[in-house]
């Protein structure tokens, strides 16, 4: 026997929706709170690496250090050797593996590197051509690697400079290099020369006067001829 028309009608409107299109707006909600604390942008303490800028507490770090320690089985440690960016003092923090820290809203300006002096560093905005400059200590690691001309991008926080970054490698002109002795021909052996920006680099004995090498900006090792 047919059931009436009305009678069907009234099942399909008992019938409830179906439960995935339930969950997957729940997992939409979720998905938009995630890596945030209150509004705020959060950073894994993790991703803290040399650079990086981070709020604790009211007060703006830049981190100079980035280290992972862990021992036996117990939980890892994050090390950072931080500076103090309204203070300018610089210490260690230490975080436990998880923890989660303010991330500070960064800019970041393209610049070419013109030239320094004792107490700054010389650059030109490309789009303006307008000149400026930054103390040299934001820049006193890198500028082992700046050459004129140079293209770097400056981190700024609250319109201030907090660093210069350069790529991950570059290729630097050998201006002075000892002659390797003849018949020497010692598995591993090493000697110092002199780069174009004047910064000094441990590297085979067959590198010579004008050749172009690869150097890493981070621990300042040669990687090999360009």
């Amino acid at each position: 026997m047919r059931l009436p028309s009305l009678a069907l009608e009234a099942s399909a409107s008992t019938i409830p929706p179906p439960r995935l299109i339930l969950n997957f707006t729940i997992r939409e909600l979720a998905n938009l709170g995630m890596g945030r604390d209150n509004g705020m942008a959060m950073l894994n303490v993790t991703e803290l690496r040399k650079g990086a800028i981070f709020v604790e507490a009211n007060r703006p770090y830049v981190v100079l250090e980035y280290q992972h320690v862990k021992v036996g089985r117990g939980n890892a440690t994050i090390k950072v050797k931080v500076k103090d960016l309204k203070s300018g003092s610089i210490f260690e923090k230490g975080f436990n593996s998880g923890a989660r820290v303010e991330e500070g809203e960064v800019d970041v300006k393209k610049a070419q590197y013109l030239y320094s002096d004792p107490q700054n560093l010389n650059f030109m905005d490309p789009n303006t051509f307008e000149q400026f400059v930054i103390p040299a200590k934001l820049g006193e690691w890198v500028k082992n690697f700046l050459k004129e001309g140079a293209e770097v991008t400056i981190s700024l926080f609250e319109n201030e400079p907090v660093s210069v970054n350069v790529p991950l490698k570059v290729d630097l002109k050998v201006v002075e290099a000892p002659p390797a002795n003849r018949g020497d021909t010692r598995q591993g052996g090493y000697k110092e020369v002199l780069l174009e920006t004047g910064y000094k680099v441990s590297v085979p004995l067959f590198v010579k006067e004008g050749d172009i090498l690869t150097v890493n900006t981070e621990t300042g090792y040669y990687v090999g001829r360009a």
